[in-house]
């Protein structure tokens, strides 16, 4: 799948197109929820992933996520990220939309963990964890 969105900037979910280098960048660096990681670990993790999809503008990697899934009933949607100053154009939008609605995990339960962009995954129909999930935070 690749398709045009507003401003040039292309929805791709080519794994061989991910700029790992940018993607490790942005998460080690930038996000809360991955500082640090190490960049072999986040090359398994993209290695190992059901999906990906990207955001480009041009060759530039503009934004990222990631689906691990068990392929039959459950999805997790994971690193989810778009540049700061692409933001507000809808592009998170649209890139969740795709990972979450097209390919072969359409249809799936969908699960993820965010402190900041609730408003964003109502909108897509993720709604309060429900009397059934459970997390075990990391030791």
């Amino acid at each position: 799948m690749r398709r045009r969105l507003a401003d040039g900037v292309e929805l791709d979910d080519d794994p061989t197109r991910v700029d790992r280098a940018e993607v490790h960048r942005f998460l080690s660096e930038v996000s809360y929820w991955a500082k640090g990681r190490p960049r072999e670990v986040q090359d398994r993790l993209i290695d190992g992933a059901a999906r990906v999809v990207g955001l480009y503008d041009g060759q530039r990697q503009i934004g990222f996520c990631r689906a691990f899934s068990d392929g039959v009933s459950i999805a997790y949607l994971a690193e989810v990220y778009v540049l700061e100053e692409y933001r507000g154009r809808r592009l998170g939008e649209a890139m969740v939309r795709e990972i979450v609605d097209g390919g072969e995990l359409a249809g799936l339960a969908w699960l993820l963990h965010t402190r900041d962009m609730h408003g964003l995954y109502r909108k897509l129909g993720f709604g309060r964890p429900g009397e059934r999930v459970m997390e075990r935070a990391r030791s």
